[in-house]
């Protein structure tokens, strides 16, 4: 099951963004199913499909419905695809496209979901800490901060559309990570990239409020990271 999924995903990865210029993608979209580049780009994934089954004939059925879903996919994207919804069409596009993949495998080898396991306690708990590390402590950490954030957002009024919960709730994701892997060092790499890029943003506001509230709010973020680690490890 396993090797055939990867070779499923290989070729598809390989069609869909390493054999598949710039030059088609623009050419497709302004031509749509007029662009001859849409046929070689699905031949492409016909030819990547056969190589990386191995021509095996027991496949021959996975191959065909891949590539027949890929050009019905991709023809759906070019034509209801506008610029505002670029995004969002590409995320279903390739969705949908591994979608038919893991259909293709189950076909094949018939999933066995193992839902006891789900509900173990090593299960429930790596669950529960990544909720604590991400939402959970960036509310936590909106509340601590709501003092010196208040003050900062008097003076900026800088829209940054929630960037700084996400950065927050990635730098946790890491730190949690890394120390559940034992990997310190990683912490201290993560620190010191933040300072690195942080530093140009103290130096120009030179706002004492605005250096306290990147600071503290850094070394709580980091220390409830660490935390939450650590009581998944010992749990």
């Amino acid at each position: 099951m396993v090797a055939l999924f990867l070779s499923l995903l290989l070729a598809h990865f390989a069609g869909d963004f390493l054999m598949q210029p710039s030059s088609w993608v623009k050419d497709k979209k302004k031509r749509k199913i007029k662009s001859k580049f849409l046929y070689y780009h699905v031949a492409v994934h016909l030819v990547l499909l056969l190589i990386t089954t191995q021509f095996n004939s027991e496949y021959s059925g996975a191959v065909f419905l891949i590539t027949v879903s890929h050009f019905g996919i991709d023809c759906a994207k070019l034509y209801f695809e506008k610029k505002k919804t670029e995004k969002k069409w590409f995320f279903a596009d390739q969705f949908l496209h591994l979608l038919v993949i893991a259909f293709v495998v189950n076909y094949y080898y018939p999933y066995q979901i193992p839902f006891a396991q789900l509900y173990s306690e090593q299960s429930l708990a790596l669950i529960t800490a990544l909720i604590l590390v991400t939402y959970v402590s960036a509310v936590l950490l909106k509340v601590l901060l709501s003092k010196w954030s208040e003050q900062i957002v008097k003076t900026d009024s800088n829209d940054t559309n929630n960037a700084g919960k996400y950065i927050g709730i990635l730098e946790r994701l890491f730190i949690f990570f890394f120390v559940v892997m034992d990997f310190w060092e990683g912490i201290g790499f993560l620190l010191a990239a933040k300072s690195i890029f942080r530093f140009g943003d103290l130096k120009e506001s030179k706002d004492v409020r605005l250096t306290e509230y990147i600071l503290i709010g850094t070394l709580m973020s980091f220390g409830l990271g660490i935390l939450f680690a650590m009581l998944y490890k010992l749990l």
